[in-house]
Parts: C-alpha cells; structure tokens; sequence
C-alpha cells in the first residue's frame, strides 16, 4: 500500500488547524489504497522518510521562508549525507 508521510510544524494554533484540515482530506473514507503517516517535524526519523511514497510538508512561513523545524528535517536526518572518505 502506498503511505504518504505528511511532515509538520504547527507552532500556532492557525497552523494546527491547518494541518487538521490537511489530515482530514488526506484521511477521506473516499480515499481508498492510502496509508497516512503523520509526523512533527522534528521527531521524523529517516526510517518514516525512506518508506514514504509521498511527501506533505506544512510549516509557517517566517520572512517568506520555512521554519528551522521544517529545514532540520530537510537537511539534518542521517539519510541525505553523503559519506566522505
């Protein structure tokens, strides 16, 4: 079965609520063959990375740019790096 990872940051309540929107369409009873996982940004292991299909990201925009959360586990988590001999 397919799983989308939805990947979040929801600092405020505006963004809880939108997150909850987000997750009410992406869990739709019409939406058949889906697995939904749900992770804040900042305890998504690279395990949760490497078995999604697909990917959701939702973050506040700070300055016009994504939260240091949301770029800790864009950049940060084990799997991106490359090994250095």
């Amino acid at each position: 079965m397919p799983t989308l990872l939805i990947v979040h940051h929801t600092p405020s309540p505006y963004c809880q609520a939108m997150f909850e929107a987000v997750l009410a369409g992406a869990t739709d009873p019409e939406i058949d063959g889906v697995d939904v996982v749900r992770r804040p940004a900042l305890t998504v292991s690279p395990a949760d990375m490497l078995a999604a299909d697909g990917y959701l990201l939702g973050s506040p925009a700070n300055l016009g740019y994504m939260s240091g959360a949301l770029k800790h586990y864009l950049v940060g988590y084990p799997a991106n790096r490359r090994p250095v001999w």
